[in-house]
């Protein structure tokens, strides 16, 4: 096992917590998609520096690939859903 250094663990435990609170404040939807995604780098670059590869793995896959496609699909879905209704009131 390599030794990390407590200092960097808690270095990268903080900007954890500053990122986490971007995500929770960004108002615009499309920004918060961005900045959730460098958070979940973020918690990949944790998981690594706290030694647990199979999680950051994981976290990979579903903060920078799955979850924003997921909620960029469900965005456009309900916008294309309030033209269509807009349309058929008029």
């Amino acid at each position: 096992m390599v030794h990390v250094p407590a200092a960097l663990q808690a270095i990268m435990l903080v900007f954890v917590a500053v990122l986490a609170t971007a995500v929770a404040l960004t108002r615009n939807a499309l920004r918060q998609i961005l900045v959730s995604g460098v958070y979940g780098l973020l918690l990949v670059i944790l998981f690594v520096v706290l030694q647990a590869p199979d999680v950051a793995l994981s976290m990979l896959v579903v903060t920078t690939i799955a979850y924003p496609l997921v909620v960029l699909a469900a965005i456009a879905r309900t916008r294309e859903g309030r033209l269509t209704d807009e349309k058929e009131q008029e």
